[in-house]
């Protein structure tokens, strides 16, 4: 399958946004892992902005990044959105409440927990009507977001917006379950070459048992390997060198995405 890259964005520990992370991500600035900032989604109604939690506020800054970089309408775009954990800070708050007595769990708090919650706010952010899809794959869910998205963009021939995103659990849940920084990404792919195009990927799944491709930075390594969303580092890193690479990135069951990068 060949897609092609349009917009981009992204949020994690020094990585401050696409226009802010490309020089760190592509070595011309030093890396430095400080706090992930997350705004709030301005195009959300008071009420609802409110109402959401951090990883909803994660998926849809990259998200609303990523369309303004592709100049795409909002509305237009199936999504995609793909996440290991979804929002464990609310889970832990219900668990909480269910070993109470009281054991009466707020509906906000519920709706929160559902893993398709920032596709529904992303609905109510954009205005869009398209289909949208939430997958969780574990460790595999990057890969398992762009291979939807990929299929999605061959099939329908249209453009596709993926959104993948991690945050941490609290304790005592981290403790099982340890991801190590919130962390999201995000690619608007069209079936087609376009003024906007950044670059084509070749995607492929393989039986391959070749070894996932790493990165030379360190820290940025280990928030790769620390954080499941951040499987996709190393796409991003090739995005902001402008170069050409031949990518793996697990999938399951001993299965890898072999994901080819050519600038345009």
């Amino acid at each position: 399958m060949h897609v092609y890259v349009e917009g981009v964005g992204v949020r994690g520990p020094g990585l401050d946004g696409w226009q802010h992370a490309r020089d760190a991500l592509a070595g011309t600035v030093p890396y430095e892992a400080r706090t992930t900032l997350v705004p709030l989604c301005p195009q959300l109604p008071p009420v609802e902005r409110r109402r959401t939690v951090a990883s909803v506020n994660l998926a849809l800054a990259v998200g609303m990044e990523a369309l303004a970089n592709a100049e795409r309408p909002s509305a237009d775009l199936p999504a995609v959105f793909s996440s290991s954990c979804g929002d464990g800070a609310t889970i832990h708050e219900i668990i909480e409440v269910l070993n109470s007595p009281e054991r009466a769990v707020s509906p906000i708090r519920f709706h929160n927990s559902v893993h398709n919650a920032p596709a529904g706010y992303w609905g109510i952010a954009t205005r869009s009507r398209e289909a949208s899809t939430s997958l969780c794959c574990y460790d595999a869910s990057f890969s398992a977001g762009l291979l939807e998205a990929a299929v999605l963009v061959t099939v329908e021939r249209c453009p596709v917006i993926l959104v993948v995103y991690d945050m941490p659990y609290p304790e005592p849940l981290h403790q099982v379950r340890p991801i190590a920084a919130p962390f999201g990404m995000a690619l608007v792919l069209g079936a087609l070459p376009s003024p906007r195009t950044r670059a084509v990927l070749s995607i492929e799944l393989s039986a391959s048992s070749q070894g996932p491709s790493t990165l030379a930075e360190a820290a940025l390594e280990d928030l790769r390997q620390n954080n499941p969303a951040a499987r996709g580092l190393p796409l991003l890193v090739t995005l902001a060198t402008r170069s050409s690479a031949e990518l793996a990135v697990d999938y399951v069951a001993g299965n890898q995405l072999q994901v080819g990068v050519r600038p345009c």
